[in-house]
């Protein structure tokens, strides 16, 4: 078990809470904010109790460079709304003019420091930079569980230098994905999509020796398929994973896990949103189309078996749900999930974005606010940022 942030005394102290606020932008305006709304009852608390809240986090790559276009601007603006209370934004996360920021910062009052990977030292986590951001603060809170396999400044660095604990969102997130894996309510289930096999290789691999059935959808269903010597025309298919998927085959049978793939898609000659779209079987793709979602029947079998599930893990689209005509089979497997009696963790931007877009986000068990994070726990790696916590 792990120190909670409860076991800190935070009155008038000055607390670096590493949270996970990699939202997706519309040029300076928040396309989803799911992950800014779930910080918000951990800042709120910690003011409360009369700390000075010092929120950290990183948004997008800028790969040690300053790039105003990944700046924090809109979420500080986004946590104003919702905290009810200015959240001012710190011109930089180290140096003197953060520093400057953080001695300005008064009892139940927040600061959000700037882009943590505007500086080289924080993915590298190099040494000097970690104690430079440690020196802000009195003590640390690690509430970004999508940033927990990380081993950054910011997750790992710093809590070796402070006292530290971990928020409520991140035990959270532990205690949801404990539930779904170790012991899960059977038939246990896992939906997966998203563009490509290479960066789902090992949770591929132990899902399907633990899972009673692998639904696949996206281009990872695209790949699978094309590896069986099916004909996927223009779609999406990554190139060299025929010998994962015979792994994965192996691993399933092995352990009499079903794979489901898909048995009809919704084609197209391009992704555009006012392409013309045919339904076919997937065995019958045009040479001069790619696949862009999952069919009716495929929506409708997925639907069936997502209803008889005890444990449902989602993770990636099952198709471009982006756009109208080929969101149905995403859209229909969130409304499957929401009508069944299974507990369901959705993980990852795409699919958290997919439930909000179905309107049935608040009728998923757990919402998680990590992509690879989610990823490497259910592949049953340690993370960084959690090893860096110490135990209760």
């Amino acid at each position: 078990m792990i120190r909670g942030m409860e076991a800190l005394d935070v009155a008038g102290r000055r607390v670096f809470v590493r949270i996970d606020v990699n939202v997706p932008l519309d040029g300076s305006a928040i396309r989803d904010d799911t992950r800014v709304r779930a910080v918000v009852p951990t800042l709120a608390r910690l003011r409360a109790r009369g700390a000075r809240v010092i929120a950290a986090s990183h948004l997008g790559r800028p790969r040690g460079r300053v790039r105003p276009e990944l700046g924090l601007a809109p979420v500080a603006a986004r946590l104003s709304q919702l905290l009810d209370a200015p959240v001012a934004l710190a011109p930089d996360s180290a140096g003197p003019a953060a520093a400057a920021a953080v001695r300005a910062l008064r009892e139940g009052e927040t600061l959000l420091l700037e882009n943590l990977r505007f500086h080289a030292g924080e993915e590298r986590n190099h040494p000097t930079h970690a104690a430079a951001l440690a020196s802000l603060a009195d003590c640390y809170v690690n509430d970004a569980f999508g940033s927990a396999h990380r081993a950054h400044a910011s997750t790992v660095g710093v809590p070796a230098l402070l006292p530290a604990a971990a928020g409520p969102l991140l035990l959270a997130e532990l205690q949801a994905l404990a539930r779904a894996t170790r012991a899960p309510a059977r038939p246990y289930v896992a939906l997966l999509g998203g563009a490509k096999t290479s960066d789902k290789i090992g949770v591929l691999r132990r899902l399907a020796a633990q899972v009673d059935a692998l639904l696949l959808g996206g281009g990872i269903a695209n790949t699978f398929l094309a590896a069986a010597g099916t004909s996927m025309g223009r779609s999406l298919v990554e190139p060299g994973q025929a010998a994962v998927a015979a792994a994965v085959r192996a691993a399933a049978a092995a352990s009499g896990c079903r794979i489901l793939l898909p048995s009809d898609a919704v084609t197209a000659r391009t992704p555009a949103p006012d392409a013309a779209s045919a339904v076919v079987s997937i065995d019958a793709v045009p040479d001069d189309s790619m696949v862009l979602d999952v069919g009716p029947a495929t929506t409708r079998a997925y639907a069936a078996l997502l209803a008889r599930a005890g444990t449902v893990v989602w993770n990636g689209p099952l198709g471009m749900y982006e756009h109208a005509p080929f969101a149905q089979g995403t859209l229909g497997a969130a409304r499957a999930l929401a009508a069944s009696d299974a507990f369901v963790v959705v993980a990852g931007g795409d699919a958290l974005a997919a439930v909000q877009a179905a309107g049935v986000a608040n009728r998923m068990d757990h919402l998680s606010t990590g992509g690879g994070a989610t990823l490497e726990f259910l592949e049953g790696r340690e993370l960084p940022g959690i090893a860096a916590l110490p135990a209760a």
